[in-house]
């Protein structure tokens, strides 16, 4: 079995604490290049910015296997200089704005630290208290000499923290995919060719892992993702019975989601295959949100596919919140995994 140790633990917090959103993803693609050189057979930059970088089996005909995870996280892009340090911005990916007024980030490639300020609550009338600020009743305040460009990327600025037996950041959602994946290729099995996907754009439409599976042609291929647990209690104090997901319950293995059914022969692998190896895991949940499987199982003629994520909490908000075991166990199942895994896999019924 593999471990979670002070070099993993290392390398995700420089993941995270990079600053990666949709089409600039130049910050996290540097750390990636550099982790995956020295293990790779084949290393790309493809035209979208992707990462695609491969392992050559030692064996004839073997099965080609493709994991993605995304590089990219949700933010926000620089739209106009207001004068004064203030700048307009949109938001890049899924974040909801109630979550925005107050928070710190930082923009540009200087990681320069401003905050994101409205109206203060003394200011505003009853009838606007009633209503969830926009976006464009913001501003990103730099200070007044503060400088930032249009086109310049901004996330927020919390930083990564170990805290007891969780893990506590910003875009958890996916560089604990990121860290994953290169720890596989670190550890690579000799019975698969091993292609590894590190996707751009996945926050506004799974792009990358799109072209990915375009060029590495995979007989399946498994996204490796961070997935929303919503395992608070009630708030009338009810059995919680549509948590999604559940930290300290294991790696997440999808079955279906808005963007698709995952193959039941790999759902079912991956399921006996944690049962044997007595590795926790629970099925995720079906219903809303999506993966880059979505984009890679209509690929070509298409491509088997499955999700298998890490479960955190407070999904794209300024920190989200994971689980160190969780991490183990979905390394170490997807690790596992590979090994088994033989052509006669997707000879099986469905």
């Amino acid at each position: 079995m593999l471990s979670i140790g002070t070099p993993q633990i290392k390398l995700l917090e420089k993941l995270c604490n990079a600053m990666s959103v949709s089409g600039d993803e130049g910050e996290v693609r540097r750390i990636v290049l550099e982790e995956v050189k020295p293990y790779a057979d084949e290393v790309k930059v493809d035209a979208l910015g992707s990462v695609l970088v491969r392992k050559k089996s030692a064996g004839k005909k073997p099965l080609r296997v493709l994991l993605d995870a995304h590089m990219d996280e949700v933010g926000f892009m620089i739209v106009n200089d207001d004068s004064e340090g203030f700048f307009n911005f949109e938001v890049v990916g899924g974040i909801d704005p109630r979550h925005l007024v107050g928070k710190q980030v930082i923009v540009g490639k200087d990681h320069a630290l401003g905050v994101i300020g409205a109206k203060p609550i003394h200011l505003t009338t009853a009838e606007e208290r009633q209503h969830t600020i926009e976006t464009d009743a913001m501003r990103i305040d730099l200070g007044p000499e503060g400088k930032a460009s249009v086109g310049d990327r901004a996330t927020f600025a919390t930083k990564f923290k170990i805290v007891g037996p969780s893990i506590m950041s910003k875009a958890i959602d996916d560089r604990i995919g990121i860290a994953i994946l290169i720890e596989l290729l670190k550890n690579a099995p000799k019975n698969i060719e091993l292609c590894l996907s590190f996707s751009v754009q996945e926050e506004i439409g799974l792009r990358g892992a799109k072209v990915a599976a375009h060029y590495f042609e995979p007989d399946l291929a498994i996204a490796v993702d961070s997935t929303p647990a919503r395992d608070l209690p009630d708030y009338d104090g009810g059995e919680n019975y549509t948590y999604n997901t559940r930290l300290g319950f294991g790696p997440a293995i999808y079955m279906a989601n808005s963007s698709t059914l995952d193959d039941p022969r790999l759902v079912r692998f991956l399921a006996e295959t944690a049962e044997k190896e007595k590795i926790q895991y629970q099925f995720r949940q079906p219903g809303g949100g999506g993966t880059n499987a979505g984009a890679i199982q209509q690929s070509r003629a298409g491509v088997p596919v499955v999700s298998v994520s890490v479960p955190h909490r407070y999904t794209h908000s300024p920190v989200s919140v994971s689980r160190v075991d969780d991490w183990k166990n979905t390394l170490n199942l997807l690790h596992v995994a590979l090994k088994k895994m033989t052509p006669a896999l997707l000879s099986g019924s469905r």
